[in-house]
């Protein structure tokens, strides 16, 4: 099967999620902008929400652009990843209603670690799909931007409990390092033009 498919059904759901991440926002009350103090915290979760969903979207796109072919098991892999980011919606909902508490806080880093596995998964089955000596396979190499990730994640999901903003912190901190994307599958796709 041709990537290309496997893309554009991506970036479909990707576009209905961060549709519903925007439809949740609730209008403030007042005609001011000091209407929108209230409401700062949700609309900080949902930036950071949508810097995560766009994150995973344009590295998936990278990483696809230099895929030759998909399998079966780089489907499912790819439908892991969007179940775990069409979380994100119902998450950033739980935290406008319950605020930055531990619970709510522990579990939107759950989701984000649910995704940046899957996203690894993915990866790894393009990989075999397409070979060791695939573009992809040389250009993520020892991956150590996730596997730092993945320590962040696991530390502000326990943290979550203790010091929510820190957790918070955290999240933030894992979105800056991917927020470029990643520099070694990039220069790959400029190098196949």
């Amino acid at each position: 099967m041709e990537p290309a498919r496997l893309e554009a059904f991506t970036d479909g759901v990707i576009a209905i999620i961060i549709t519903i991440m925007v439809l949740d926002l609730h209008v403030p009350q007042g005609r001011d902008l000091a209407s929108l103090k209230a409401d700062a915290p949700v609309l900080f979760a949902y930036l950071l929400s949508y810097v995560n969903v766009g994150i995973f979207w344009n590295n998936h796109h990278h990483m696809l652009h230099v895929t030759e072919r998909v399998d079966g098991k780089v489907l499912w892999a790819n439908l892991a990843l969007l179940f775990w980011l069409s979380l994100v919606p119902f998450v950033i909902r739980w935290i406008d209603e319950a605020g930055f508490q531990p619970v709510p806080t522990s579990i939107y880093g759950m989701v984000l670690l649910g995704a940046a596995l899957c996203y690894g998964i993915l990866e790894k089955q393009i990989i075999r799909a397409n070979g060791r000596d695939s573009g992809l396979a040389r250009a993520v190499g020892e991956d150590s931007k996730a596997k730092l990730s993945m320590v962040l994640y696991l530390s502000a999901i326990g943290l979550a409990f203790l010091w929510p903003w820190v957790a918070i912190a955290l999240y933030v901190l894992v979105a800056l390092i991917w927020l470029v994307p990643d520099s070694r599958i990039e220069s790959l796709t400029k190098s196949e033009q």
